[in-house]
């Protein structure tokens, strides 16, 4: 587990979020909350009378509150939040602040069987109680999904098994390579210097890596600066534990992005393909150096793996 990671269940009514969050406290000696709960008990009513009383987007209002205030407390926990909670765009990025996001994938007989007599549940008083799990389901899947960093079919897993796979994939060192300008632009500029192998064969390379290596390394190309200092601050938040970047020109003058660097806490390697110590004098001068832990240059695409390496040991 990686220190000051959180683990966030996500997932239906009914798709075993509550019994894998307490049996994974156990397991991992970390606090576990559910986000309806605390909900509830700040409202001195079930979320039942919530609906009720205020209706659901009250209710999707305080959950909203909820996270941003989750999102600024220290330590390592486990949440388990409502099932709606990732429906709202703002909801699902807070939740990827928060932590390792899990989604726990149910079909919707399996929830219907294990809620047909809860009559707690607000969305199911109906007719239809299937057919609304039916239509809920649809209606979430791509934020179900768009949020989740792991995608666990619950009706499949026993509540051990899905542990398990969550210890494996906690465990997980996260890196992030980002790529500043032009380098998207591999195999096509300049080859006498870059190479001729283009930038999908980079993307191949570091997946390769990290299949090797049992890492995950999400790789992060932009022409433009703000985006990547937007990048390089939300490593600070998604449990990234080494940069690799590669910042182009920007390395010559982005002062920007040399004090993004220097604001996130964690192992950082300054990349460059070419040899820069043989080339015009501009690019001799690198402002973001200075911030990162090392700096290769001259090693081909060999010094993103180079990188890689220098990371994991340290």
């Amino acid at each position: 587990m990686k220190q000051g990671q959180n683990i966030v269940l996500i997932g239906f009514m009914g798709s075993g979020k509550t019994t894998v969050g307490v049996k994974l406290s156990y397991r991992l000696r970390m606090t576990v909350e559910d986000t309806d709960k605390l909900i509830e008990r700040r409202e001195g009513r079930s979320i039942s009378e919530i609906f009720a009383d205020d209706g659901e987007e009250y209710f999707r209002e305080l959950e909203t509150n909820l996270l941003e205030e989750l999102g600024e407390r220290s330590g390592r926990r486990i949440y388990s939040v409502g099932g709606g909670t990732p429906v709202r765009s703002e909801n699902r990025e807070l939740l990827k602040k928060l932590g390792k996001v899990i989604y726990l994938r149910v079909k919707p007989e399996t929830v219907y069987e294990r809620l047909k007599e809860d009559s707690t549940r607000p969305l199911l008083q109906c007719e239809d109680p299937l057919g609304r799990i039916r239509s809920l389901l649809e209606a979430r899947k791509e934020a179900y999904e768009s949020c989740a960093d792991v995608i666990l079919d619950a009706d499949e897993l026993s509540t051990d098994e899905i542990i398990k796979k969550i210890e494996e994939e906690t465990e997980k060192m996260k890196l992030l390579v980002i790529n500043g300008p032009n380098i998207n632009f591999l195999g096509i500029r300049e080859k006498s210097v870059y190479g001729t192998q283009d930038y999908q064969y980079l993307l191949g390379l570091i997946q390769k890596k990290a299949e090797e290596t049992g890492c995950e390394i999400p790789v992060f190309q932009s022409n433009h600066e703000g985006a990547i200092i937007d990048r390089i601050q939300e490593a600070y938040f998604d449990g990234t534990e080494g940069i690799v970047i590669n910042p182009g020109a920007y390395t010559h003058y982005s002062y920007a992005i040399r004090d993004a660097l220097a604001s996130v806490p964690i192992p950082k390697v300054e990349i460059h393909i070419s040899d820069i110590t043989k080339r015009e004098e501009f690019r001799k001068i690198s402002v973001t150096a200075p911030v990162c832990d090392k700096q290769i240059y001259g090693q081909g695409l060999d010094g993103y793996l180079q990188a890689i390496d220098f990371l994991l040991r340290k």
